[in-house]
């Protein structure tokens, strides 16, 4: 290994870095709400402690919540399914954010400062994608030859004309 190869590797070595530390800590938060593990509500006392912050449909938004911090940690341990699941872990975070902890920023005082970070790395990461050291890059990808892309294709030519 030469100082080149390690050059071309760093990126993908702080993007798994990263990956793997949010990624435990929504398996950790989405655990909690979803099963009650380490010390956590569970589905139960989330939903209800949910409809007593005034959320319409508490346990229903029990559910979704929990489960985008569970899936969502897997998919960044994983590095599979991270671009899908980026967008409703954002939209988590910021309602976390805004109906839970605007009072302030500060997270001793129950602030932002905790859910406003986590939305800006799961969406860095998310803009970015999980990097070669993840289970996605052993997938295959479906690609257009240029050939192909090249081709009419009347389908995707209805697609882009809309």
């Amino acid at each position: 290994m030469n100082l080149s190869t390690l050059t071309k590797a760093r990126p993908d070595a702080a993007l798994l870095l990263i990956r793997l530390m949010v990624g435990v800590v929504f398996v950790f938060h989405g655990s909690q709400k979803a099963f009650g593990a380490f010390g956590g509500p569970g589905i139960e006392g989330f939903a209800g402690w949910l409809g007593s912050m005034g959320f319409p449909l508490p346990t229903l938004n029990a559910y979704l919540a929990a489960g985008t911090e569970l899936l969502g940690g897997i998919a960044l341990l994983t590095g599979v399914g991270l671009r899908l699941i980026s967008l409703p872990l954002v939209f988590t975070m910021l309602v976390a954010a805004i109906s839970v902890h605007w009072g302030s920023f500060s997270a001793q005082a129950n602030g932002m400062e905790y859910p406003l970070p986590l939305a800006a790395v799961v969406a860095g990461l998310g803009l970015a994608g999980p990097g070669r050291y993840s289970l996605s890059a052993l997938l295959p990808t479906p690609r257009l030859s240029r050939e192909e892309a090249s081709e009419p294709n009347p389908a995707r030519e209805l697609t882009t004309a809309a």
